[in-house]
C-alpha cells in the first residue's frame, strides 16, 4: 500500500470510529466496521494483473478500477475473514449492493465522505454529522450519496449491483 493510500484507509477508519462512537455501537459491531475499512483497499494499488485471476463473473467484464474489492475480499476470506457482511462490504464497496447490512453502508459512506476527498468540503462535514447521529439519518444520507454518484452514469453503465441497489431506494 502506498503512503497516500494508507493515510486515506486510517482516515475511513478514524471516521468510522467516530461514527461508531457518536452511535453508541457494540465493541463487536465497531470491530466489524474497522476490519472492513482497514481491508477495503488493501490491493488497490496492487499490479492489475495480479487482481486479474481473482476475479469472478460478476467482476470479470467491470473497469479494472473495480476489481480491488473483490480481490482484497477474496485475500481476506483466504486469510480467515469470516463474518459475510463485512466480506460483502469489502469486495462491493466501490459499486453498493442492495444486500448489505450496516457494516457495508458505513463503510460505503467512509470511503467517500473521508475527510481527505477534495469535493466540497463542507457538504461532505455536514453530511458526516448527519450519519453520525445515526438512525434514519444513515439510509437518508447513504440515498443521497448512492444517487449523486450514479446520477451521471446510465444504468447500461454501471455494474448491475449499483443499479439493483438503486431500485430498492426507488431510483
Amino acid at each position: 500500500m502506498t503512503p497516500s493510500r494508507r493515510a486515506h484507509v486510517t482516515r475511513v477508519v478514524a471516521l468510522l470510529d467516530q461514527w461508531a462512537d457518536a452511535q453508541g455501537v457494540s465493541s463487536h459491531e465497531r470491530a466489524r466496521w474497522r476490519r472492513a475499512g482497514w481491508l477495503h483497499d488493501a490491493l488497490k494499488d496492487a499490479p492489475l494483473e495480479s487482481l486479474r485471476g481473482v476475479q469472478d463473473a460478476e467482476f470479470r467484464d467491470a473497469s479494472p478500477k473495480l476489481w480491488h474489492g473483490p480481490a482484497a475480499a477474496a485475500r481476506a476470506t483466504r486469510e480467515g475473514e469470516q463474518d459475510a457482511g463485512v466480506l460483502a462490504a469489502v469486495r462491493y464497496h466501490t459499486v453498493g449492493s442492495a444486500t448489505w447490512d450496516r457494516v457495508g453502508h458505513m463503510l460505503y459512506l467512509a470511503d467517500h465522505l473521508e475527510p481527505g476527498r477534495p469535493h466540497d468540503p463542507r457538504e461532505r462535514a455536514s453530511l458526516v454529522e448527519r450519519v453520525a447521529a445515526g438512525g434514519d439519518e444513515v439510509e437518508a444520507v447513504v440515498t443521497l450519496v448512492l444517487t449523486r454518484r450514479s446520477v451521471h452514469t446510465s444504468a447500461d453503465r454501471m455494474h448491475p449491483q449499483t443499479v439493483a441497489w438503486l431500485r430498492t431506494l426507488g431510483r
